[in-house]
């Protein structure tokens, strides 16, 4: 063989091997510092029965751990269901009262703050539309039918007198995200392609298709509510958790320990 007949298939063979694209770096699977058990529950909207019945669920599963104990809640609290009041009620309780708990902010509770500090009539129509109406009775507050804009401003008036000052302070005091080993939580997912400390609110409170429909890794596993789906979705980038309490009578709750993780 020639020094040309040998060159020519190895110059072949080390362009074709830096033309190639490197296999992707396994993921290590995600974790929770040790010693510590996470909780965490899906969108509950006014399902107070559901609710409690999980608490009973973590009751029973805690009672082995003795370790660092933290309960997550998604948010949406209130709407669509019947007991809205009495959900942030039995919160406010301090059920569980030996956890750590995180309340996260849902994209319904910001728009029923929005309509008790604005008192805007599009904002007021929207909430309505999607589950308002039931948070309003169960404080009490006379509904006739749709509202008009006309009768915006008599609930308003109603709604700012039955509503306990401590249930305000609850709703304005949740908060947007939380993070514990690799794992962040937020009401609705985030925003791909950016850091997850430059997250707007907007998208932690109400982002859909984006996000649910990126296959990247976003540094850490995403656990979120906000999108019904029949059983909660497990990927290996986010977790979502909201079984559509309201309507389907399943609540869930995912439990988080070292490197694994349950539903109970």
């Amino acid at each position: 063989m020639t020094l040309i007949n040998f060159y020519t298939p190895l110059k072949s063979l080390l362009k074709n091997l830096f033309k190639a694209k490197p296999e992707p770096i396994a993921q290590m699977p995600a974790s929770l510092p040790d010693n510590h058990r996470l909780y965490c529950i899906g969108d509950i909207h006014g399902r107070l029965d559901l609710l409690k019945t999980v608490h009973q669920k973590i009751a029973n599963d805690v009672m082995d751990f003795d370790g660092v104990k933290i309960l997550v809640y998604v948010g949406d609290y209130i709407d669509r269901g019947m007991e809205s009041k009495g959900t942030l009620d039995y919160l406010l309780e301090d059920p569980l009262s030996d956890f750590k708990k995180v309340f996260l902010l849902g994209n319904h509770e910001q728009v029923m703050l929005q309509f008790l500090l604005n008192h805007d009539p599009a904002i007021a129509h929207d909430w309505f539309k999607f589950g308002g109406l039931a948070t309003l009775i169960s404080y009490g507050v006379e509904v006739r039918g749709i509202p008009t804009t006309k009768e915006i401003k008599r609930i308003y008036s109603e709604l700012e007198q039955k509503l306990p000052a401590a249930h305000l302070g609850f709703l304005q005091n949740l908060s947007l995200s939380y993070e514990l080993g690799d794992y962040f939580f937020a009401h609705a997912g985030i925003k791909p392609k950016v850091k997850l400390h430059l997250q707007r609110p907007e998208d932690l409170l109400w982002i859909r298709e984006e996000f649910l429909n990126s296959p990247l890794f976003h540094g850490k596993v995403i656990v979120h509510g906000h999108t019904v789906t029949a059983e909660p979705e497990c990927f290996p980038n986010r977790i979502g958790i909201d079984t559509g309490a309201y309507s389907s009578g399943k609540l869930s709750c995912v439990v988080f320990e070292k490197t694994s993780y349950k539903f109970l």
